[in-house]
């Protein structure tokens, strides 16, 4: 591993950590067990956990560069910051609950140092039993927000658009161009990531990740998925911990639409909303058809939901 003090290191690891102290410590555990090709600098982001992560870390891994936010800064600004720190050619972002398999990162570099004409590459996920995540997805359309979760989606031709943006026709067995490969992990140049500003932090928390990559294709910059370079992954180990998750998911979809399709993209987000709305309204009334007090209940959860998500 390369020492802050050294010559700039080929790559910078961003890893954003806010309350998985325990896989936090395993995700640099895996960092910096192996000896790697290309030197790099490991860069942590605490986003103000409250679990002791920033102190462990500190402790245990004291060539880190620990960056200690006072709050919850979420996904994009976390990570502007700790590329922000960044010193090597190449920037890999990487979720805390993560752990790089042997050479994984390694691949990566080697990579995007010989394919010029690549603007990203992302490794295969795997849970931690081995069986892989179909991660990848194509570029979402004004139709995948009228399908994705709802009921539309659950029949033709709404299932078979749902089907061909989540990839389900792609194994994730071998190596080919992508349009989304997995957020978890995902390297750039830095030096590219910095003209294009980042991360957008309007989309603090979600769509992100799709938006940098739209951005990379319009500038006709390819992105690699590499299937030979694996990286485990623990699935939603800090979103799982957002009680808000769901309206800052509604509500980066609509600002990611109403920055890439206009105002239009926007009220045809917004439409379609309020029919998924409606849709969970009459669900929640036929699966709690001899309970009423709980109806009522989850109805006006819905309520205090929608209302929310409509008030910025």
């Amino acid at each position: 591993m390369s020492d802050p003090s050294n010559d700039a290191p080929v790559l910078s690891v961003v890893v954003l950590s806010w309350n998985t102290q325990g896989l936090t410590l395993a995700c640099l555990k895996a960092l910096f067990a192996e000896e790697p090709k290309h030197t790099r600098e490991v860069i942590v982001v605490d986003n103000g956990s409250e679990d002791g992560s920033a102190d462990a870390i500190e402790q245990q891994f004291p060539q880190v560069r620990l960056l200690r936010n006072p709050d919850n800064r979420l996904y994009a600004e976390g990570n502007n910051q700790g590329a922000a720190m960044a010193r090597g050619e190449l920037l890999v972002t990487l979720n805390s609950d993560t752990e790089v398999r042997e050479g994984a990162l390694d691949k990566l570099v080697d990579f995007l140092r010989e394919h010029p004409d690549y603007g990203a590459a992302a490794p295969r996920l795997s849970d931690p039993d081995g069986t892989v995540q179909y991660a990848c997805q194509r570029f979402p359309t004004l139709l995948t927000v009228l399908y994705f979760d709802s009921w539309f989606g659950s029949f033709w031709p709404g299932s078979r658009h749902v089907n061909r943006y989540n990839m389900r026709d792609f194994d994730h067995l071998v190596s080919r161009d992508v349009d989304q490969p997995p957020g978890a992990c995902c390297m750039m140049r830095t030096k590219e990531w910095r003209e294009m500003g980042g991360l957008d932090e309007q989309l603090a928390l979600f769509y992100n990740d799709v938006d940098l990559c739209n951005r990379l294709a319009k500038g006709n910059r390819k992105i690699r998925y590499m299937a030979d370079a694996e990286v485990m992954h623990h699935r939603g180990a800090s979103t799982r911990n957002f009680a808000k998750m769901l309206v800052i998911w509604h509500r980066n979809r609509l600002a990611y639409y109403r920055k890439h399709y206009g105002s239009i993209g926007a009220m045809w987000v917004r439409l379609c909303v309020r029919l998924r709305i409606w849709e969970e309204w009459w669900r929640i009334g036929r699966r709690n058809k001899r309970d009423p007090g709980r109806k009522r209940a989850e109805r006006d959860h819905l309520r205090e939901s929608q209302r929310e998500l409509w008030s910025s």
